[in-house]
Parts: structure tokens; C-alpha cells; sequence
């Protein structure tokens, strides 16, 4: 996926969350705990994986932004899954090909501003999402 196809993506797959819901057998509750605990946990997330670029753990970098793609995955965030995806193969080329010393400190300049914009656009939409089943405008 290049950066071009990752930022095509859709912010959020709404058919990602009704299957969700299906599968939780339309329990509102556990749904919109699931959901409430991705936005919340979303800026330790994103964090964790600024932090391990920026000082270059390599392993670190690849559990961080494995996390990041894997929750966006399970909630329809596409788009965040889609950069999350992108900066993994990043990772896996600078380690293989390399100094991750001077590498992850590029990749997350090349990549930490993004991924903060389509995560605080992701957890805005959610946040919408879940205000508008619990009732409100």
C-alpha cells in the first residue's frame, strides 16, 4: 500500500462496526464499550509508537505500530489502519535494509503528523457515532 492508497482510504468503514455489533449479537453495551475503549486508549497508542521512533527501538516501533493497525483494523478505521500499515513495511525495510538508528527517527517525521491527524479525525467520528446510538443529536 502506498501513501497515496493509504490516504484514499475512508476514515471509517461503518459496515466494519455493524459487524461488529452482529457479532456481539446487537449488545449495544459491549459494542459501545469496545468502541469507547479504542478512542480512549487511541493517544497511548499513537504515543507508544512516537516514542519508539523517536528513539529508535526497533522492536518497540514494530509492537506499537502492530497494535495501532491491528485495534483500527477492528473498528473500521480504515484510513489509520491503512498508514499504520504503511509505516509497518517502513519499519520492516529499515531494519532490513538500514541503521534503524537513523531510520525510525525519519520515519516518524515522515509519518507521525498523519497518523495523529487520522486519529484524532477517527476518534472525532466515533465519538459522533456513539453520541448520535446513545440518543443524541
Amino acid at each position: 500500500m502506498t501513501q497515496y492508497e493509504a490516504q484514499a482510504l475512508p476514515l471509517l468503514d461503518s459496515s466494519v462496526l455493524d459487524r461488529l455489533r452482529a457479532e456481539l449479537d446487537d449488545d449495544e453495551g459491549v459494542w459501545s464499550v469496545f468502541v469507547q475503549d479504542f478512542v480512549a486508549h487511541l493517544p497511548a497508542r499513537t504515543e507508544k509508537l512516537r516514542m519508539a521512533l523517536t528513539t529508535a527501538d526497533l522492536g518497540g516501533a514494530r509492537n506499537a505500530v502492530l497494535s495501532l493497525k491491528t485495534s483500527s483494523q477492528m473498528v473500521g478505521a480504515e484510513n489509520l489502519a491503512g498508514l499504520a500499515f504503511e509505516l509497518e513495511h517502513s519499519i520492516r525495510a529499515a531494519a532490513r535494509d538500514d541503521d534503524p538508528e537513523v531510520a525510525l527517527p525519519r520515519l516518524a517525521a515522515a509519518y507521525l503528523t498523519r497518523l495523529r491527524q487520522s486519529a484524532d479525525q477517527t476518534a472525532y467520528l466515533l465519538e459522533r457515532l456513539l453520541h448520535q446510538r446513545r440518543g443524541g443529536a
